[in-house]
């Protein structure tokens, strides 16, 4: 009996690392819209969301199911209350992807981001999407090194940050009120990608040994 609710306990870590892989996804195809101009690709992101929205339900049902028939203690129960906030810090991942999306689609056939901070962007988009994919594979093999260097590597994100605020308040923007608005919430949506991303792994980090990672900040 306890090693079939041990496996359930696995599946439910296999089903989160695949919502992990469609909010990768997401991220990549709504960065391609926004870089692009391509209102297909921003209307696929946005589609795609109500199925990460599907496996989400799922993996909280099956939390809840645990919960009402095993009654775990301890450890156990550590990890299924864990896999609940793991999957709404997923769920909210993909929903930054989808206002991604919309921005660029708002844009057509204008492109929402303009060349002074395309690099800027686009390496932003390039540090959120590796860190996603990088929680998929910490939520896999529950891997706690891989957690907190992930937590640390969030950094260069803030980094992009604070760059694009200097870059859009600079005296030489010549972009507009408009470009400068979208420009802000395209770099707060991709920081909070971050952000949930180094959550689960700290979350993963508090499966395996009990504990959340030290804060390292001063």
């Amino acid at each position: 009996m306890r090693e079939a609710f041990h496996d359930q306990l696995d599946s439910i870590f296999a089903d989160l690392a695949d919502v992990c892989g469609n909010v990768q996804q997401a991220v990549r195809l709504a960065t391609q819209a926004l870089l692009t101009g391509d209102a297909e690709k921003a209307e696929e992101v946005i589609s795609a969301d109500s199925v990460i929205d599907e496996a989400t339900v799922r993996v909280e049902d099956n939390c809840f199911s645990l919960l009402s028939l095993q009654q775990p203690v301890a450890g156990d129960l550590r990890v299924i209350v864990s896999a609940l906030r793991m999957v709404s810090e997923l769920e909210r991942m993909g929903d930054l992807s989808v206002h991604v999306a919309k921005i660029a689609r708002l844009r057509v056939p204008a492109i929402a981001v303009p060349d002074q901070v395309r690099p800027t962007v686009a390496r932003m988009a390039e540090v959120a999407e590796d860190m996603v994919a990088r929680v998929a594979q910490i939520i896999t093999e529950r891997d706690v090194e891989a957690a907190i260097v992930l937590g640390r590597d969030d950094d260069e994100m803030d980094m992009l940050r604070r760059t694009s605020f200097s870059q859009l308040l600079s005296d030489d923007w010549e972009h507009g009120v408009e470009a400068a608005v979208d420009i802000a919430l395209l770099g707060r949506y991709y920081e909070r990608i971050a952000d949930h991303a180094v959550s689960v792994g700290n979350r993963v980090v508090f499966v395996v040994t009990g504990q959340f990672p030290v804060s390292t900040e001063a």
